[in-house]
């Protein structure tokens, strides 16, 4: 008890010290885990960055792959309508054989108007060659193969664009045949894309299946960063708090230092005065020099200037006693 009690007179901020360090010693913890919050933060971000590249390396290798798909996909549309297509040809022709191609109130379709144009056209070119016609008749004859031929150029384009496959109409069994086997070719064609399509497929869906994993798992990495991140700022929050009661401590004690070192110099001057001399005094010997120059005289240690008098003997007189000379040479020469 002795101890302590000495111990807290010598030092009266000791209590001010005590709640500093506890202070600073959470201070310094706290930054240990801000430091570990962010360390971790910062290791999630590069884990987060890393699977991004992962990621958009992986994005252009799906686009590829997606690039191949369509183009097979635009395969397949092709060989479809150009089997479609060969199919209405047929139909178109077939519809001829069984003897369609005059009856009324049935639209003809682009294919079977061109050729049944081009037959008449040649029909009328050979009557008109071969046969004997009046002025009229041949009037009329060229009037019908001009408006034929009119009409079979307006039809060109539309019968090009339709009739893939060019056959001899007149043979109208083997142009059917021929068709048939145009036809089969590009539904053939058409189901080996839908084939190659379907492999493809799987190597697209097994990429987007990466691709959503490799995105999930940046997503959280990226999660966990905020979060970390959230951590540290809101401990590094915490700190600025503490640091602010800190200096305010750190202020008290400061203050009680400076005062205790205030109060020691004026007890150290007081204690210094008092132990001063006299003859050590700066106002003793001021009061001294003002007594000299105001009587003329100075009194030491309470004697006055009667008793100084009495007390000092009178002069001699007659000036100096002669001395009496040795001869020092004497003696040594007894020696």
């Amino acid at each position: 008890m002795l101890g302590s009690k000495d111990q807290a007179e010598e030092r009266p901020d000791a209590e001010l010290r005590d709640r500093l360090h506890a202070m600073e010693a959470k201070v310094r913890k706290l930054r240990d885990i801000r430091n570990n919050y962010s360390s971790e933060a910062r290791s999630a971000a590069d884990q987060r960055n890393a699977i991004q590249g992962q990621y958009k390396e992986h994005k252009e290798k799906v686009e590829l792959v997606l690039a191949e798909v369509k183009a097979i996909r635009a395969e397949i549309r092709l060989f479809k309508e150009k089997r479609n297509a060969i199919q209405d040809q047929i139909r178109s022709i077939i519809g001829q054989a069984k003897g369609r191609r005059g009856e009324k109130n049935e639209k003809k379709s682009a294919t079977a108007e061109h050729a049944q144009l081009k037959r008449d056209v040649a029909n009328l070119e050979n009557l008109y060659n071969t046969s004997a016609m009046g002025p009229k008749k041949e009037k009329e004859t060229m009037e019908k193969i001009k408006q034929m031929s009119r009409r079979i150029q307006e039809l060109s384009p539309e019968v090009e664009a339709f009739e893939l496959v060019a056959v001899d109409l007149d043979d109208l069994d083997s142009a059917i045949k021929t068709l048939k086997a145009e036809a089969d070719a590009s539904h053939q064609a058409m189901l080996e894309a839908v084939g190659r399509a379907d492999e493809k497929s799987k190597e697209v869906d097994e990429a987007f299946s990466h691709r959503d994993f490799l995105k999930a798992e940046g997503d959280r990495h990226h999660n966990e960063y905020v979060a970390l991140r959230g951590k540290a700022d809101e401990t590094h929050g915490k700190i600025d708090e503490m640091m602010t009661d800190v200096n305010k401590v750190r202020d008290e004690l400061n203050m009680a230092r400076e005062e205790r070192k205030s109060w020691m110099t004026d007890h150290n001057e007081a204690v210094s005065k008092s132990l001063k001399t006299g003859a050590e005094s700066e106002e003793v010997a001021e009061g001294l020099i003002s007594s000299l120059l105001d009587k003329g005289t100075l009194t030491f240690g309470g004697m006055g200037n009667e008793e100084t008098t009495a007390n000092n003997p009178p002069p001699r007189r007659g000036g100096k006693k002669k001395m009496r000379r040795v001869d020092m040479s004497a003696g040594r020469r007894r020696r």
